[in-house]
């Protein structure tokens, strides 16, 4: 039953607060061991930087990156559930209100309801203000496609398509480990989807090193992304969008995308609200061409931003009561 109340005050604080500027996140401190271990693995394999490895032109070595890539999912998942374990289990031995007090504030880190409603919605006030310049700046935080020479539309799309794909990963996929395991599968399940923002790409430097982590990313969020696009669906129809069309572009295009994952939440979104996400977009000044997804019906509008976030948010609350109910499904049979 703890872990239910900490789920609720985790998720109820998170709402309330977000990410308080000046505190470290733990996600943080994840980063800087894969920045740090990946760095000393390519120094291991080459004797240099990577950097180096392309300035001296020397060949190659699939398989030992491939190798260290494992290694370093290895280490970095199962160190970030041992050390958030360790603490809960130290601090238990110290004071049950203590570990409950931890365990809480752990859940509240790992949640991001506020936090990508927050941020998008920057881009939204930038938007209604006229401001496309300014709109361009904010959306370059969020996406990895160049901004530069978006119109208002495409601004708004990108946006959408940020608030519609971390709907499942920031906060749907962490709120279903949580109920599985607590704040220490909680954060293992960070620490997978933190591997995959910084390591799993398909660059030069990147592509071997980074395949374990985008492949235990894809596994871990298989079913949390269609938990995640079933409740877009309930909130659609909450929220009296169009939810006969959320459902046919679900059928239809939710695999329309590199990942088998990310197309699931943002196909909803897209038929939900009659517009057309996904197509060929910038990445480093060379086009990445993308399936498209939805129907081009209506130009994307920012009044959109404001509609996903609030998918997000119902969606969201739908998942902590789904939570609620795994956690107290587990604590009965166990």
């Amino acid at each position: 039953m703890k872990l239910i109340y900490a789920m609720i005050l985790g998720f109820a604080i998170d709402l309330l607060v977000g990410d308080p500027h000046g505190l470290i996140h733990p996600v943080q401190i994840i980063g800087w061991f894969i920045t740090k271990i990946k760095n000393g693995m390519q120094h291991m394999i080459y004797g240099c930087s990577y950097q180096e490895v392309k300035e001296k032109n020397l060949p190659r070595k699939e398989k030992a990156e491939l190798l260290c890539g494992y290694v370093l999912t290895l280490v970095i998942v199962l160190g970030t559930f041992a050390v958030v374990y360790g603490i809960l289990f130290l601090a238990g031995k110290v004071h049950p209100m203590l570990a409950f007090a931890l365990e809480t504030f752990f859940i509240y880190q790992i949640l991001a309801t506020k936090s990508l409603k927050k941020e998008s919605m920057k881009v939204y006030y930038k938007l209604k203000e006229g401001d496309l310049a300014g709109a361009r700046v904010e959306i370059s935080y969020l996406v990895g496609r160049d901004t530069m020479e978006l119109d208002e539309s495409e601004v708004a799309k990108a946006d959408v398509e940020t608030i519609a794909e971390n709907t499942a990963d920031g906060i749907i996929a962490p709120l279903f480990f949580i109920a599985l395991g607590g704040a220490p599968l909680g954060f293992a399940y960070k620490a997978v989807n933190t591997l995959d923002s910084m390591v799993a790409y398909r660059n030069e430097e990147l592509i071997h090193i980074g395949h374990a982590s985008a492949h235990l990313d894809d596994i871990c969020n298989f079913i949390p992304a269609r938990i995640a696009a079933v409740l877009m669906i309930l909130s659609s129809a909450i929220l009296r969008f169009d939810t006969k069309g959320a459902i046919r572009i679900f059928k239809r295009d939710r695999f329309n995308h590199l990942s088998p994952n990310s197309a699931q939440t943002e196909a909803v979104a897209a038929g939900a609200l009659n517009i057309q996400l996904g197509g060929t977009h910038l990445y480093f000044g060379k086009p990445v061409v993308k399936p498209t997804i939805g129907d081009d019906i209506r130009p994307v509008e920012y009044e959109d931003i404001k509609r996903t976030n609030q998918m997000l948010y119902v969606s969201a609350t739908l998942m902590l009561v789904l939570g609620v109910g795994i956690a107290a499904l587990i604590a009965f049979l166990v």
